[in-house]
């Protein structure tokens, strides 16, 4: 969980004071201070957050999308200084703000009107041998879910979750990254600038320390989304108090191209998908396999297009700087061990990493064990191999540690679910490179993102006659033949 920010200096400081300072990585200078919350302010938070989920889980479904619909008016009202504060904090330019933060809004549009059809109290059709309605099933809020928001996306990423919480009629308290707090505090504010008496929606401030203290706190369910490292450490701390958590797994995954495949199209995804926000993505590519005939004319246009984009801090930059100092290093070594291990430098080298920018780095003939195939994908790097065919291709993907999102590029749509078939993925897309709110629990636009926050609640009736369980130890003989006639002649015993 624990994240660097620049000056280090100046964190240090910012410790010792209690006060967290943000920083534009770009130049450095001081974008916020905010006051770096310990475990007391926690709990007086989730303590004014039962109060205020009581009053919005009454208000029922219509009431709290006139609420939200509100509340995402308010957001895009302010779009134009959001997408600044965004780009400040993260260095990120305006351009992949501005969709991040259009991303957000239509998702919290989205959940605020589809709550009531998705969690709405719905007919069950009952399972005995009759085939009559038996009962209901609603979902039902959890109650205060806490939120941990990652850096790199900071505000669609914690979005999904939060506004799904929302909709569900659970109140949120929301620990931003250490690296974007302003983020945080700028999402909270038009919250209560709405509803200044209920704190629906609250945010919370700090470092790793925060966040610890946010995981061991009474709330309902943790939401978390970032490296598989603070993962296992949020799902430590959640476990101490028995929280129930969901996690957005995070990483960038694999693009296979076919012989059929338009190749400037792949190529134009392949390298947005590895080098957008200086390959920080929570998803997108880290390698890509492609069929023996078109390999050559397409790493030609990979290179190409990767030559084109220039990192910097101006308006006309591709992406901006890497923000965490650990992961430029990590670059380093990744590229490193890749050519230590006979891989071929297309586009760039190790004189493209030049603090706090990485220039485009793209990687051919790198061994499968290498750390840039298998590692964690985390700079401007992309990885092009070619394969025989899609049996081997299937293969490498498959390789991977855990399942990763698939990108698929061919002509034939057709043949694409009988390939799928073979992947261990979760997640195969269709000639695209997916980027932003299409991986894991944080799914825009999906159901199971208001469902994850609810408890389901089934009402079941008895409807005589029942000729089985009849609830009582009087079981009328005549009743049990029928039973006995029905059950041969539904399975043709």
């Amino acid at each position: 969980m624990a994240e660097s920010a620049q000056p280090a200096a100046g964190r240090a400081g910012a410790r010792r004071s209690k006060v967290l300072t943000s920083y534009d990585p770009r130049t450095g200078e001081v974008v916020g201070e905010y006051a770096g919350m310990g475990a007391g302010e926690l709990t007086r938070t989730v303590r004014s957050a039962r109060s205020a989920e009581q009053w919005w889980a009454a208000l029922g479904f219509d009431a709290r999308k006139r609420w939200l619909l509100d509340w995402k008016r308010s957001l895009a009202r302010g779009t134009r200084d959001l997408v600044e504060l965004i780009s400040r904090e993260t260095g990120k330019p305006r351009i992949d703000a501005a969709i991040e933060v259009t991303l957000a809004v239509e998702h919290l549009d989205w959940v605020a009107r589809h709550a009531e059809r998705t969690l709405g109290r719905t007919t069950r059709l009952g399972a005995s041998l009759r085939r009559e309605s038996t009962g209901t099933i609603g979902y039902l809020p959890l109650g205060v879910v806490g939120v941990l928001g990652p850096w790199h996306n900071p505000v669609l990423t914690p979005m999904t979750s939060i506004a799904s919480a929302m909709a569900s009629g659970n109140a949120v308290v929301f620990k931003p990254s250490e690296l974007t707090p302003g983020v945080g505090a700028w999402l909270a504010d038009t919250w209560n600038h709405l509803a200044p008496n209920q704190p629906v929606l609250q945010v919370v401030t700090g470092d790793s320390g925060t966040a610890a203290a946010l995981c061991r706190a009474a709330v309902d369910k943790l939401a978390y989304a970032g490296s598989g490292a603070g993962a296992r450490e949020v799902a430590a701390l959640a476990a101490e108090a028995s929280t129930p958590l969901v996690i957005e797994p995070g990483g960038r995954g694999s693009m296979v191209v076919q012989v059929d495949a338009k190749l400037d199209a792949a190529a134009a995804a392949a390298v947005y998908g590895a080098m957008a926000n200086s390959g920080q993505q929570p998803a997108g590519v880290q390698c890509v396999y492609v069929a023996d005939s078109v390999y050559e004319p397409f790493l030609e246009l990979v290179a190409d297009q990767a030559r084109r984009l220039r990192p910097g801090a101006d308006r006309r930059a591709s992406y901006g700087p890497m923000i965490v100092d650990a992961q430029i290093e990590l670059v380093r070594r990744q590229v490193r061990d890749a050519v230590t291990r006979g891989a071929r430098l297309v586009v760039g080298s190790l004189e493209s990493i030049r603090e706090p920018y990485i220039e485009p780095i793209v990687l051919t003939e790198v061994p499968h064990g290498s750390a840039a195939v298998t590692g964690e994908a985390v700079g401007p790097v992309l990885v092009v191999n070619r394969v025989a065919g899609m049996d081997e291709a299937a293969d490498r993907v498959n390789a991977a540690e855990k399942p990763r999102t698939v990108s698929v590029f061919t002509r034939d749509v057709r043949s694409v679910p009988e390939f799928a078939a073979r992947l261990r993925s979760e997640l195969i897309t269709v000639n695209a490179a997916p980027v932003y709110g299409v991986n894991g629990p944080g799914r825009i636009r999906d159901p199971r993102t208001l469902r994850e926050f609810t408890r389901p609640q089934t009402i079941t009736e008895k409807h005589p006659p029942d000729q089985i369980t009849s609830g009582t130890f009087e079981k009328h003989p005549r009743r049990l033949r029928v039973a006995r006639a029905l059950f041969r002649m539904r399975h043709r015993v």
